[in-house]
């Protein structure tokens, strides 16, 4: 079976060091759904993997949706009344409201206000906010910081762009021996946050480079790209290869303290369904499964109903189940190393069950095959058949091209 060297602690642990590096060069960056942010972390994601890029046009139609301009920033910052920057995008990219149009003007403190965003809750944490479809502009700001804000005019400036462009995603795929396909989607549109998605795109990147160096049965691509309009756009560019798809995962959130959590798709009881219900019970007794609902990450794209593809979804704690998401407190140091290798474990084991599970036809359905004459039952009747032999049979029985090895 498929990566075997990950799902022990020790080989995990050996993964999750290894991404390491690779979660420090990526968190400094300030990332969208478009954009040079997109390009540089898949520079260094192709450090690790070989990626094929594609780029989508802004305004390109994808399905009720079209790809916006292209957002690219420079710098921004507050200049308060004493001629000191109060809040400076280069101390941390979530400073600004992410996809911020461009602004250069002089406001009272009253006048301001509407544009600053804090969390009187976590006075000391910086929150994460985007206007991706409004045309908008604003900073985020420690409240501790917001309530120190002394009456005045204030500096505001956001050198950014938005303009006609592309939205990029890239893809590393691993060829199997078939032409059946397994996608695994994470995405790297958020800015200097950790556990949403560093380690999404870590652990992708960690089980992608270990598989090819392997023989899968299957073909597994991995696909790095924003969400929602990442996945859509996606979508829209491999429609007609759909079919090929024979299961799905989105992974995120990986790294936290949370038990293995993993949410079903659409319909239920679909390939990675069935592997997550048998997989994660054995391995993590906190471990829990959700039905689907459709909101959350990717997989509500893949399982919407036109395309009602058999995708889940793994993760440690659920979007917004834990007071640092989407906020600065979600940074490298919040990230437990033995849970981001816990994860590679478990989605390795889950991985190599995707890829071994296939369905058998017995050769010899008429009756019950003589197992005696091949060696495969006891010389002497009368007894209870023994434990090997009772599985045989039930695997005979059980091959009638209908039943999968999972199922048996």
């Amino acid at each position: 079976m498929i990566l075997q060297g990950l799902w022990s602690q020790e080989g995990s642990e050996r993964a999750a060091a290894a991404a390491w590096p690779l979660m420090e060069a990526l968190y400094p960056i300030c990332r969208s759904i478009t954009g040079d942010g997109v390009r540089r972390t898949l520079d260094l994601l192709e450090g690790m993997v070989p990626l094929q890029r594609t780029e989508v046009a802004s305004g390109t139609a994808v399905f009720d949706w079209e790809v916006p301009p292209e957002w690219n920033i420079r710098e921004a910052y507050i200049v308060g009344p004493d001629g000191r920057r109060v809040v400076d995008f280069r101390d941390h990219s979530l400073h600004v409201l992410n996809y911020s149009v461009p602004v250069d003007c002089t406001l009272s403190l009253e006048e301001l206000q509407p544009h600053l965003h804090s969390l009187p809750d976590q006075p000391d944490w910086i929150p994460y906010r985007t206007s991706y479809y409004d045309l908008h502009w604003g900073f985020c700001l420690r409240h501790r910081d917001r309530e120190a804000l002394n009456p005045g005019n204030y500096r505001v400036v956001i050198d950014a762009d938005l303009q006609p462009g592309h939205l990029t995603y890239a893809e590393c795929l691993v060829p199997g021996q078939t032409g059946e396909e397994v996608i695994v989607y994470t995405h790297l549109c958020h800015p200097s946050l950790a556990n949403d998605n560093l380690t999404g795109l870590a652990v992708a990147a960690a089980l992608a480079r270990e598989l090819l160096n392997e023989k899968p049965r299957l073909s597994w691509r991995f696909v790095f790209g924003p969400g929602t309009i990442g996945s859509l756009s996606w979508l829209a560019m491999n429609e007609e290869h759909l079919a090929r798809v024979r299961a799905g995962f989105t992974i995120g959130l990986l790294g936290d303290a949370g038990p293995l959590t993993y949410k079903r798709s659409r319909r239920g009881g679909r390939l990675p369904d069935r592997v997550a219900e048998y997989v994660l019970p054995r391995i993590a007794e906190d471990a829990r499964l959700f039905d689907f609902e459709p909101y959350g990450y990717d997989e509500r794209q893949f399982c919407s109903p036109g395309f009602d593809l058999p995708f889940g979804r793994l993760t440690r704690s659920r979007n917004g189940e834990y007071p640092e998401y989407h906020t600065s407190a979600d940074n490298l140091a919040f990230i437990r190393p033995d849970r981001l290798a816990g994860s590679i474990a478990a989605l390795a084991r889950m991985f190599a069950i995707v890829d071994a599970n296939r369905a058998f036809q017995n050769l010899s359905p008429k009756g019950e095959p003589r197992l005696g004459k091949r060696g495969l039952y006891g010389p002497m009747g009368g007894m209870s058949p023994a434990e090997f032999q009772y599985a045989l049979l039930w695997v005979l029985s059980l091959s009638d091209g209908d039943h999968d090895l999972l199922a048996i």
